[in-house]
């Protein structure tokens, strides 16, 4: 996990998101595998009341926003935007301001 928070730090600090897809390669993992260390990640961010990194992510899909399950789990943990494309982007501009640290 370190890997991937340490990867979402430096796409924070330089402003960009990125694709499930590349992600998964850059990491040299499945992108099944991906998606559940997002999702725990996720279940950590909202523990801990910061900003969603997951949301750094672009599906492939869905218009530069992450994909839909990044949503469905948002709202499992209870999370739930009346907009979710401004949520994404108050978020995304939330780590882009102050990037979380490399773990």
């Amino acid at each position: 996990m370190n890997d991937l928070a340490a990867r979402l730090a430096d796409l924070a600090a330089q402003g960009k998101t990125i694709t499930y897809g590349a992600l998964a390669r850059d990491l040299g993992w499945r992108v099944a595998d991906l998606t559940a260390a997002l999702e725990r990640l996720m279940e950590e961010d909202a523990a801990a009341g910061r900003p969603q990194r997951a949301a750094l992510m672009e599906g492939r899909l869905s218009n530069g926003l992450p994909a839909q399950g990044f949503f469905l789990k948002l709202a499992a943990l209870g999370i739930h935007p009346a907009d979710p494309a401004s949520y994404v982007s108050e978020t995304r501009g939330r780590l882009w301001q102050d990037p979380p640290q490399r773990s």
